[in-house]
């Protein structure tokens, strides 16, 4: 992430002389994306004078939404599949799409050692409620169910699933004791590289199919400096 901010932060500081008035971007972000776009957001604006709105949700959801006409600039996404998709049906600023980040799923709990650094815990089902973001909107929710079945516990904790509309929900409902624990992105459960809290285990990427996450800018904003 740090690397990725002052690439940035660099990229737009070469820019600055060719700017001229404050314009706006409206970016689509994925919600296991929020607090680096927070952060690129407030070097973006003071870099530049331009200013970035952000909405977070799910990919899926987002994708319906741009197809239907929202009025989005760019998507960065949870996945490389719907922004393929966008390329495809001549959507995005030809050229604009590329991978910023490999998605890293883990099993968080907001009470400390609840969850063991192997993820045992799965497989004991000490627990009545467990958050996954919805799989048909969510890649990181698709990457949970998949580690789930991997796992053969398909049948045990069907039962006890709770779905979130997307992976920033399905946080909340972790952290507000909703659920006792669930699958969330790494990067929503660390801060400055480390555990905020809680008790988590990293899911090895060998249980599901990695997910590369895409951003594109949308062909609406072509003529949009900022």
């Amino acid at each position: 992430m740090f690397q990725l901010v002052r690439s940035v932060a660099a990229c737009l500081a070469l820019a600055l002389p060719l700017l001229g008035r404050a314009d706006v971007v409206h970016v689509a972000v994925a919600a296991n994306f929020s607090a680096p776009a927070k952060a690129l957001a407030e070097i973006f604006a003071k870099t530049t004078g331009h200013q970035a709105l952000l909405s977070f949700g799910a990919t899926g959801a987002f994708y319906t939404q741009i197809k239907n006409g929202a009025p989005f600039d760019v998507l960065l996404a949870a996945d490389d599949e719907r922004p393929i998709k966008l390329e495809h049906d001549g959507a995005i600023v030809p050229g604009s799409r590329f991978s910023y980040a490999i998605g890293q799923l883990a099993l968080w709990s907001s009470k400390p050692a609840f969850v063991d650094d192997q993820g045992q815990v799965l497989k004991g089902g000490n627990f009545s409620k467990i958050a996954i973001a919805n799989p048909k909107l969510a890649p990181y929710g698709a990457a949970a169910v998949e580690t789930i079945d991997q796992l053969g516990l398909t049948a045990a904790l069907q039962p006890k699933l709770v779905t979130g509309e997307s992976i920033g929900q399905t946080y909340n409902f972790i952290a507000t004791g909703n659920a006792e624990l669930g699958f969330v992105a790494l990067a929503q459960v660390l801060e400055g590289g480390k555990p905020k809290g809680g008790s988590m285990w990293i899911v090895p990427a060998r249980l599901h199919a990695p997910f590369v996450q895409d951003v594109v800018v949308l062909k609406r904003a072509a003529g949009n400096r900022a």
